[in-house]
């Protein structure tokens, strides 16, 4: 059985306390991991500015050639994770096990990761605007007119809480090494095996290990690292997000709330885009931000729910192992009942129906773990409660509501695919400021473009564009 050890600025520390990670289904342990208290956080991060001095030692472009370098180990190589040596099998298995997630969306996960770190260079090119990287290094520089801009880091690194639900969210800290920005990272307890491996392929690609701290443990070790970190990213529900709203100090990601609208023009042919519409709605098991939480259209829509019912209502629960595998397991089984619970109490409300039921039973029980399988609900107004919920598994309501209604209705939207071809609505939609990612025509909300910033940029998050003027010293006279 592996054991991960907390790594404290590069060197790895044995812990007296140890918790397991069991196997989702069985509740037998598949691994056991050390902890940390916030004491010993807090006590590290004064030793944060070690982790940035040592990056800068190393030139970003070096640093991103070690990225690709790590993203090619971390996808294809032998590590040394642990106490073990860590094959690829071994890292799908393992996170399969512990997190519920079928296998292939394991690997799908895991080849977003690599994907993202190989692309690096291209990813900074344009969240930076085509800035030379050796202005953030420097702070200063000549951006190619003739006038001194200047990029101050606001920390020397980047904390992060990081959650269990989906393995994917691990690109949005990555860019953090090619910025000389080091990392402590808390791994959630159910997936460590994303950042445990991530930090092991970039030291063995050359980064410097004194670069990155892990510190699992409970919510004191978080909290240490959102107290003494200058700034953070977390993970969590609407209510970890409205906890941290205007502070400048941390990122915080919750539900992402994401819709596609049907134009009035487009909507009496919407079977041409019913295959993105599943596809927004199933993909990664429904767990993603960026996953469909409402279909919205003016019209048809009972037919629109009825036949993504006909799609997604039959799946039901299969091997972990199984590449036909589309649900991942609630590996607390509390959280599949109360979501169950608050389910029924939105189909409970006048105008609202459930498309899926004729599908069989969708709340699946196990000893360990627990299931929910795929829902259509329809709502006959934007006032159902049901329009603005996003729940953790296959789940969509379509949403009947006029075109003329929809952009000052829709609430918070992180992805919003608009499908249609009048400039007015398209116009409109741009101007939206509830919708963060927008996408104009039949693009699943799902499949995103890497060169486009996702939830905040983070190079604003991380540095401050500030005034920096330069005059010669006057030379002395001379006697």
């Amino acid at each position: 059985m592996i054991t991960l050890h907390p790594l404290r600025w590069g060197k790895q520390y044995e812990s007296l306390e140890f918790n397991d990670v069991v196997h989702f289904d069985t509740g037998e342990p598949i691994a056991r991991i050390g902890t940390v208290g916030g004491g010993i956080v807090g006590r590290d991060m004064r030793k944060a500015h070690l982790a940035r001095e040592a990056l800068l030692e190393v030139p970003t472009d070096e640093l991103i050639a070690m990225g690709k370098k790590a993203a090619d180990l971390f996808e294809n190589a032998t590590l040394s994770v642990g106490d073990s040596q860590q094959s690829v099998d071994d890292f799908v298995h393992q996170q399969s096990a512990s997190t519920g997630l079928p296998e292939h969306m394991c690997r799908s996960n895991m080849a977003k990761n690599s994907f993202v770190l190989s692309r690096m260079d291209e990813i900074l090119e344009c969240l930076t605007r085509g800035l030379d990287l050796s202005i953030l290094s420097k702070g200063y520089g000549d951006e190619g007119r003739g006038v001194t801009v200047s990029y101050q880091a606001q920390t020397p690194i980047l904390g992060a809480i990081l959650p269990n639900n989906s393995p994917g969210v691990h690109t949005l800290w990555l860019p953090a090494v090619a910025l000389q920005i080091g990392l402590a990272l808390k791994p959630g307890s159910q997936e460590p095996w994303t950042p445990y491996r991530m930090v092991s392929a970039f030291i063995e690609a050359g980064v410097p290990a004194s670069a990155f701290g892990l510190y699992p443990g409970g919510h004191d070790a978080g909290g240490a690292i959102m107290t003494k970190a200058p700034r953070s990213m977390i993970f969590g529900s609407a209510q970890t997000v409205a906890q941290h709203a205007g502070n400048p100090r941390v990122q915080a990601h919750g539900p992402g709330f994401s819709k596609i609208l049907l134009g009035d023009d487009i909507v009496d042919d919407w079977e041409m885009y019913l295959d993105v519409m599943v596809e927004s709605v199933l993909s990664n098991s429904g767990r993603s931000c960026i996953n469909c939480s409402g279909i919205w259209a003016s019209r048809h829509t009972q037919e629109i729910a009825a036949a993504i019912a006909e799609k997604i209502g039959p799946v039901d629960v299969l091997p972990p192992a199984d590449p036909n595998a589309q649900l991942a397991a609630f590996t607390v089984p509390a959280m599949a009942t109360g979501t169950w619970s608050m389910v029924e109490q939105d189909l409970a409300e006048s105008g609202v129906t459930d498309m899926t039921s004729q599908f069989g039973e969708k709340l699946i029980e196990r000893e360990h773990c627990a299931y929910l399988r795929p829902m259509v609900v329809h709502a006959d107004s934007p006032d159902r409660a049901v329009a603005s919920k996003e729940y953790m598994f296959p789940f969509v309501s379509v949403v009947e509501c006029p075109q003329d209604e929809m952009l000052r209705r829709i609430g918070p939207t992180l992805v919003g695919t608009v499908i249609t071809s009048d400039e007015k609505l398209i116009t409109a939609a741009s101007r939206c400021v509830e919708i963060d990612r927008l996408n104009i025509g039949p693009l699943p909300t799902n499949r995103l473009n890497w060169l486009q910033p996702h939830e905040g940029n983070i190079i604003d998050f991380l540095f401050r564009n500030r005034a920096y003027q330069i005059t010669p010293m006057p030379t002395a006279a001379s006697t």
